[in-house]
């Protein structure tokens, strides 16, 4: 039976994640930006709490995590590396670990940059990621911790997955993440159509997660910096990926 995921949103842009395992019945949560939607959206299904599933350390990700936690007992999981800066972790997690909710089966994925702990959780067979602050829908994080190659290696690792699978970030930033996009790549056809469908989606109140890869790989500029026409069009013609992706994430962030 599928992976049934609950989009919640909380705070002023942020998405936890409640994932239901059809055959089992258990219940995880992505992140815990605030406890209260959380807890309201689990009551009005009837829910209880199996798992919380953190992917760094960032007050906005995991400010939830011990109010939620004492209400339903869940266990705790989070990337080893940051857990001197996590709520206490019942289990510390690292690259290649898996993480089953019921019957379904996730794989740790570390991709540090935005932070040096960060991870994300990719179910294979529901062809879901949850990638928080690393991949964003048409964008990525800012890189506060890591190095740009650091990120660039986290964006290429999450590149290679397959077209397919379900990007689910942490933030609802795609409008502004299409103006910049816009800025760099306007001669994108893709991007193009990509741009009308986000703006549709938000004019009717409507998240633009989950976004399918192969569509983020064709639209978003962080992942298009391989491509020697991007490359061209940026002034940049035959640098490497990563020098071309430090410069697309300079100019995002004076953007």
């Amino acid at each position: 039976m599928p992976l049934e995921v609950i989009i919640v949103p909380c705070r002023t842009d942020n998405y936890a994640y409640l994932l239901r395992d059809g055959a089992s019945g258990r219940v995880a949560l992505v992140d815990a930006p605030a406890a209260a939607p959380i807890t309201a959206a689990l009551d009005a299904r009837g829910w209880g709490l199996d798992t919380i599933l953190v992917t760094h350390h960032h007050d906005d990700h995991i400010a939830g995590v011990p109010e939620i936690r004492a209400r339903f007992g869940a266990e705790v999981v989070g990337p080893a590396a940051d857990a001197h800066r996590l709520p206490p972790l019942d289990r510390g997690v690292r690259e290649g670990d898996e993480v089953a909710i019921g019957d379904s089966v996730a794989r740790v994925l570390e991709v540090p940059g935005h932070t040096l702990g960060h991870i994300a959780y990719h179910f294979p067979e529901a062809e879901a990621l949850f990638s928080a602050d690393s991949l964003m829908v048409m964008g990525c994080g800012r890189v506060f911790e890591g190095t740009m190659p650091q990120m660039w290696a986290s964006l290429e690792k999450l590149a290679a997955l397959p077209d397919a699978t379900l990007v689910y970030s942490g933030h609802e930033y795609a409008a502004g993440n299409v103006r910049f996009a816009l800025s760099v790549d306007g001669a994108n056809p893709a991007l193009e159509a990509r741009a009308k469908e986000i703006a549709a989606l938000r004019d009717r109140g409507e998240p633009t997660v989950p976004a399918a890869l192969g569509i983020e790989r064709r639209t978003n500029p962080f992942l298009r910096v391989k491509d020697a026409g991007f490359k061209a069009d940026l002034g940049l013609p035959g640098l490497p990926d990563a020098q071309v992706f430090a410069e697309v994430r300079r100019r995002k962030d004076a953007f």
